[in-house]
């Protein structure tokens, strides 16, 4: 499948389309009388928040095949399909070295094994650490890359990514952590579940640093019950980056890595779907990896995750509404794209009329119920088992937390929307920087 003709300024354009028609959506109600203007978002609660319930009743957990007992190892061995693993590294200086060993400890035939590191024009020691690691691994590969090459981490993974042979691509970032037989569980989980594509749960290895990790080591198993339960609804699942395990054969489809989108997970996820394939979630084993610390590097990554989020959506809309896709990964696709960006909007321009007005917001309905679907699924998620660090404890506190935590979303998507409809853009990549500890 070939990558759809995108540019800034058709992105620019539907950006802006898009925020005139939600800005009307939260004024209209303002302009009916007060005993009807909550009908829209009663309506739409009822609706979309019944859709999340279910997902969240409906979440099982998936749990990577067990290794068989040893006399029967060799047999899985011989079984085993080749698999490439793909670091993008930029500036890693402080967690390369750790990532590295890490990989070559993994329980896997390493001669079905080929490790990809790719250097994506580091200015800090990573280069030289690179050196003394090739030294020391001899099976290590090192692509080195300027820092203006372009395609951001997309790039770097394809420059990779043509030079493998492996049957599937495991893709890690720089501040992975993971069990020594994690990659035999998912690769066995794929192959028996007949996926496309598999996500591993994300855990967060700092959440007792600060509020900010915690709520975000909630926000993951959440997340990961959201998904699950999508897909128990007959819907879709999506990539999230770091620990993503992808078929060759279906990467190809997709010519690769999409270069013009600065979310290259999220756009993969929406290209696999358009060729016909499906994407799996995996509860246990998680990857682990570090949440950011400081509300700076929040909002920076917080806003590269809704402008590429949204860019796909503009881009792959006559895939996701058309018979490609089931009715129900239609219907799946459509509620959540309300709840993730429409809601946001709405009640942003919601409350402006209210202030403006001096009357009260009309989609508070519709916010309640989200938020609190959203924390039935922190409460499910913390409360399941974890192979990986301790979730925090679902206890009235944190929950409340989370909640508020998960209102920074009102904040961020409007920004970023008005930004993208009305600032001229160039694509820009902004790594998350890692401490390592």
């Amino acid at each position: 499948m070939a990558v759809a003709a995108v540019t800034e300024d058709h992105r620019r354009s539907k950006t802006a389309l898009f925020l005139l028609a939600c800005g009307w959506a939260g004024a209209a109600p303002h302009w009916v009388d007060a005993g009807r203007n909550l009908i829209p978002a009663i309506t739409l609660a009822f609706v979309l928040g019944g859709y999340g319930l279910q997902a969240v009743l409906s979440s099982k957990w998936r749990v990577g095949s067990h290794l068989l007992e040893e006399k029967q190892q060799s047999f899985i061995d011989d079984s085993l399909p080749k698999v490439d693993i793909l670091v993008a590294a930029r500036d890693e200086e402080s967690v390369v070295k750790r990532l590295v060993r890490r990989i070559f400890s993994l329980n896997y035939p390493e001669e079905k094994l080929s490790i990809w590191i790719i250097d994506d024009g580091s200015q800090d020691a990573t280069p030289k650490l690179l050196e003394a690691l090739q030294d020391q691994f001899s099976r290590l590969n090192v692509i080195r890359r300027s820092r203006g090459e372009g395609g951001g981490k997309s790039g770097a993974l394809n420059s990779a990514f043509k030079k493998g042979t492996g049957d599937w691509l495991f893709i890690l970032d720089a501040d992975a952590q993971f069990q020594e037989d994690l990659l035999k569980r998912l690769v066995l989980f794929a192959e028996e579940g007949g996926w496309s594509a598999v996500q591993l749960r994300k855990s967060v290895v700092n959440a007792n640093y600060n509020f900010l990790t915690k709520a975000q080591a909630m926000e993951m198993a959440m997340d990961a019950v959201l998904q699950q339960g999508r897909l128990g609804l007959g819907g879709v699942a999506e990539l999230r980056g770091n620990g993503q395990l992808l078929k060759r054969s279906v990467l190809e489809q997709c010519d690769g890595f999409n270069e013009l989108t600065v979310t290259d997970d999220l756009d993969l996820s929406f290209r696999i779907l358009a060729v016909g394939e499906s994407i799996g979630i995996l509860w246990d084993p998680p990857i682990q990896e570090e949440g950011v610390e400081t509300l700076p590097a929040l909002w920076r990554q917080r806003q590269r995750w809704a402008e590429g989020g949204l860019q796909r959506f503009f881009d792959y809309w006559p895939v996701l509404i058309s018979n490609k896709l089931s009715f129900s990964m239609r219907r799946d696709i459509a509620f959540f794209f309300l709840l993730q960006y429409v809601l946001p909007l709405v009640s942003f321009f919601d409350l402006l009329i209210s202030l403006f007005s001096r009357s009260a917001p009309t989609y508070w309905p519709l916010s309640f119920v989200a938020f609190s679907v959203s924390g039935l699924a922190y409460w499910r998620g913390c409360n399941a088992q974890s192979e990986g660090p301790d979730l925090p404890q679902p206890n009235f506190g944190n929950l409340i937390m989370a909640i508020v935590y998960l209102s920074h979303w009102f904040i961020v998507i409007p920004w970023v929307i008005i930004r993208m409809a009305i600032l001229p853009k160039r694509l820009k990549w902004v790594k998350t920087n890692h401490r390592g500890n």
